[in-house]
Order: C-alpha cells, then sequence, then structure tokens
C-alpha cells in the first residue's frame, strides 16, 4: 500500500488539503484525512506540489521523431506514449490520419500487438478520415479522401472491430445508416473536417454523434447568416467538442468565447506530430507548430500539460477546470468516466504530481512512478 502525503490533491471535483490517497497497486482505495494514515504504508511525499488526475489525450499522430502513421509499429507507439507521459497523459488514442485502407490496417494491427505484449496506455486507435470532406481537408492528402460506401465502413470494422475507438468523419458524406453502424459497433462517431451547414450539423447531432473534432479547426465557421459546425456545436446542449489550445490552430480569445459557451463539453487535445520528412505526410518543426512543405499547419508541438497551463494563463479559465478539460472530459467522451479522470475510491490510480510551478515531477501510473 502506498500513501500519497504532504500535498494539495484534486479530485476532479475539488482540491483537498491535509488529505492523502491510498493506493494499491493500479487501484486507488481511499481518500483520508492525513491523521488516519495506516502505520505500514509506504508514504510518498508530494512536497507540498499538487496531485491530480493524470491527463487523457484522444488526438496524438506521433512522438519523439516516429509518426505513427509512416511508422505502424510497436516502438512508433512507445515513443508516442513516451512523448505523452512526459506531458502529463498516461492514456492516449494514437491517431492516424486520412491515409490508405492498407495504412489503417497497418496501424490496427500495430496496436493489436502493443495490446498483447500488455504495453501501458493505449486505449485505442482514433482514425481521423478518410471519409472527410475535401473542401476542409486541412492538412490532410486529397488523393485518399473517399465518401464511403457501406461496404468500406463494414471492411474498416472487420479489421478494426475492438481497435477503433474514434472515428472523425464529415457527417455530410456519411449516411445516416452508416454512422449507425459505427455506432452499433461502439464506435465513437465525431464530427469533423466537415463544411455541413448548421442544420446539417444539428442533425446529426439529434441523429446520436456525440462529439466534434478540434473546434473551429477545418469545419465550416459561424457566420452571421450560415452559422455552420461551429454554430452547430455551439447550440448542442450535449455535444463535445476537443479543441487545440496551441494558440496557432485557434486564437486564444476564441477558446475563451467557446468555452463560456460550451462549459463542460470543450476538452483538450493536443493534435501533436512529430518531426517527419518522409512519407505523405512530411512535418516540419517552425517555432512552436508544425507544417507542411508549403507552410499549411499540419499538427501542434503541445503537450497536455502546455494545453492547461495555456488555458490558465492565456483564457482566464481555472486550474481546476483546465485539468477536468485535459482528464474527466475526455475520459467521459472515450467512456472511461467510470475508472479515469478522477481520483476516487474504485478509480485507476493515473495520477500526476506536480511541483508548486505546475511543471510535471513524476506520473503514476500502473502501479509505477515515473519521475521526469
Amino acid at each position: 500500500m502506498k500513501a500519497f502525503i504532504n500535498g494539495s490533491i484534486f479530485t476532479g471535483d475539488e482540491f483537498l488539503q491535509d488529505a492523502c490517497i491510498l493506493i494499491n497497486e493500479d487501484q486507488t482505495i481511499r481518500i483520508i484525512n492525513t491523521g488516519q494514515l495506516p502505520i505500514d504504508a509506504e508514504r510518498i511525499d508530494l512536497q507540498e506540489g499538487y496531485l491530480v488526475p493524470a491527463f487523457i489525450d484522444i488526438q496524438i499522430y506521433g512522438g519523439n521523431g516516429l509518426l505513427f502513421s509512416e511508422y505502424p509499429s510497436i516502438e512508433s507507439i512507445k515513443a508516442t506514449y513516451d512523448y505523452s507521459l512526459a506531458g502529463g497523459a498516461s492514456h492516449i488514442l494514437p491517431t492516424i490520419a486520412t491515409n490508405s485502407f492498407d495504412k489503417i490496417f497497418e496501424a490496427i494491427e500495430a496496436i493489436k500487438r502493443y495490446w498483447q505484449k500488455k504495453m501501458p496506455g493505449v486505449l485505442g486507435l482514433h482514425v481521423e478520415g478518410p471519409f472527410i470532406n475535401p473542401v476542409k481537408k486541412g492538412a490532410h492528402v486529397e488523393r485518399y479522401i473517399k465518401r464511403p460506401t457501406m461496404e468500406d465502413i463494414q471492411q474498416l470494422l472487420v479489421k478494426g472491430k475492438g481497435v477503433i475507438k474514434v472515428i472523425t468523419l464529415a457527417p455530410e458524406v456519411c449516411s445516416e445508416e452508416m454512422i449507425q453502424y459505427l455506432q452499433k459497433n461502439d464506435v465513437i462517431v465525431s464530427a469533423g473536417h466537415t463544411n455541413a451547414t448548421y442544420e446539417e450539423g444539428i442533425s446529426c447531432f439529434e441523429k446520436g454523434i456525440i462529439a466534434a473534432t478540434h473546434l473551429y479547426n477545418a469545419m465550416s465557421p459561424l457566420q452571421h447568416r450560415a452559422p455552420g459546425m461551429v454554430g452547430a456545436i455551439f447550440n448542442s446542449e450535449t455535444v463535445m467538442s476537443s479543441v487545440v489550445a496551441d494558440g496557432h490552430h485557434v486564437d486564444f480569445s476564441a477558446i475563451r468565447i467557446a468555452k463560456r459557451l460550451m462549459r463542460d463539453r470543450l476538452f483538450l487535445i493536443t493534435d501533436a506530430v512529430t518531426e517527419n520528412r518522409v512519407g505523405i505526410y512530411p512535418h516540419h518543426l517552425v517555432d512552436d507548430k508544425y507544417v507542411v512543405a508549403d507552410g499549411t499547419l499540419s499538427g501542434s508541438a503541445l503537450t497536455m500539460l502546455k494545453a492547461v497551463l495555456n488555458c490558465v494563463t492565456h483564457m482566464d479559465i481555472s486550474l481546476e477546470e483546465a485539468l477536468r478539460m485535459a482528464s474527466l472530459y475526455p475520459a467521459k467522451v472515450v467512456r472511461a468516466g467510470n475508472q479515469l479522470g478522477n481520483i476516487e475510491t474504485g478509480y485507476k490510480a493515473e495520477l500526476l504530481w506536480l511541483y508548486k510551478s505546475l511543471a510535471i515531477r513524476a506520473v503514476y501510473t500502473n502501479g509505477d512512478l515515473t519521475v521526469f
């Protein structure tokens, strides 16, 4: 039994002082007052820092020099996971952008092999495309974009059932039957890279699409005579949306506006890529963002902690709420809200230890403490 003591514990709801958390391997036993600490517990001194739920990044393309879609392998997933862990995220969805079916199948098999080796932190695969609107392709390669048939959807799920967790698609290029088929097979459908009208957006949310991908980016904008997909997201009462809080993908003021409207429906992703010089997705680091050869923004250089700090520093979002945007809310989107995103009895002990300065000291995951 381990006990984290002498710090401020954020449960996902509130900060607790003069409290400690008891852990048995990878499970939270309970939160107690420091005076109730069992004598035989191994004590981990937080040095007056913070203990918060570890983050969850449901859209990340690579890390530490290995782009997952270019190198769909255990090594690439591990490199991406290590990058994420150093930024405070103990769970991720490796993501593959619009590509050939063969490459998507390779990504599926890589995750299966990763799981077979019982390696940590991967909740499944996020497939972004190829069923998107070419008008809003962004940095996606157009020759692989396609309007799907039902056979395409079925073929993807034959290979990817149980592995594909999220698919980003443009709802206006997919039939209602296709979307329902994905949902019935436990795939979370997220609207993105879409030129849907406001009416089409509202309709797709009423029919069960629960999420949208990187708010503002690669979607029909909010205009006063054509509210577009952004307007549909704002006006929904239920749909959740990710946002890339790096100051390049979206102006900080635009995120501040969205947060006031959406509240607990807005959550953070990194959308992070890594340096890559080969294949169909070359990414080049310019200052603190990635671009393709023509200068088009192609991905972020964020970590989840940096996104949290940007929310606090530039958007007047409280630390508590920014932490929820990186943990509790993405856990809800991927249906892991009963195990991840909170520090609570019965939850997995996935914990992030921060110094008072909010720099990372360590991550506790799978029963192990990784110190940075």
